[in-house]
Parts: structure tokens; sequence; C-alpha cells
């Protein structure tokens, strides 16, 4: 997997994922699919995804729409998913998928308000 990095105020954050740095994302768009495809929302997400108590598409949707969210389109997004997440062990994309959610949460640390 690798590092990661935040880009400053957007919730954008880029990732070693899938042999590549890619950016994912989640904007309010994707962050109310995520709450219609899990049923929870992005707190709940977070913690599921930081206790261990997640479920398939908690891991697989948060990647899957943080990659749209960042740019790419739903094919190009459905294309890596089916290779890096369901083709893989499943605990591989966890941190991912944290990392993901919790930069559409709290963004950059950095950042002065």
């Amino acid at each position: 997997m690798g590092g990661c990095s935040l880009m400053s105020g957007t919730g954008r954050i880029t990732i070693v994922w899938g042999g590549d740095e890619r950016e994912f994302r989640l904007a309010i768009g994707q962050l109310r699919r995520l709450q219609e495809k899990t049923g929870v929302g992005p707190m709940a997400m977070a913690t599921r995804l930081a206790a261990g108590t997640f479920m398939v598409d908690d891991v697989r949707e948060t990647i899957r729409l943080g990659l749209i969210g960042a740019g790419m389109t739903p094919s190009e997004a459905d294309e890596l998913v089916k290779e890096y997440v369901d083709e893989r062990p499943l605990l591989e994309n966890v941190l991912t998928a944290k990392e993901v959610i919790m930069a559409a949460l709290v963004g950059d640390p950095n950042d002065e308000v």
C-alpha cells in the first residue's frame, strides 16, 4: 500500500494503492451514496473500519466512491475495484478505506481554521 498525503482543505487524499499513486475524495455526493449503500453515516463508517466491525461494502464502496469523487469515471473505478478489492484479501484494503473516509471527515489536520 504505502504512504498517503492530503491536499489542503479538500478532503482529497493521495494513496499508493493498486500499484500506483491514486487520488481519492469523498465529497458530499459520494458520502450520501456511501450512506445509502451501507446504511450508516460517515462517522459510523469510520468507526466500523477502525474497530474492525466493517462489512464488505464498507471497504469496497468507500474506495470505489473515493476514486469517483477524485475524478475517475465510474467504469474506471469499477475496473480497479474489481481487480484490487474483489480479487484480493479484504483486509488488504481496510486501511485505504479508513484513510479515505478520515480525509473526508477531517481534511488536513494541519490546516488553520
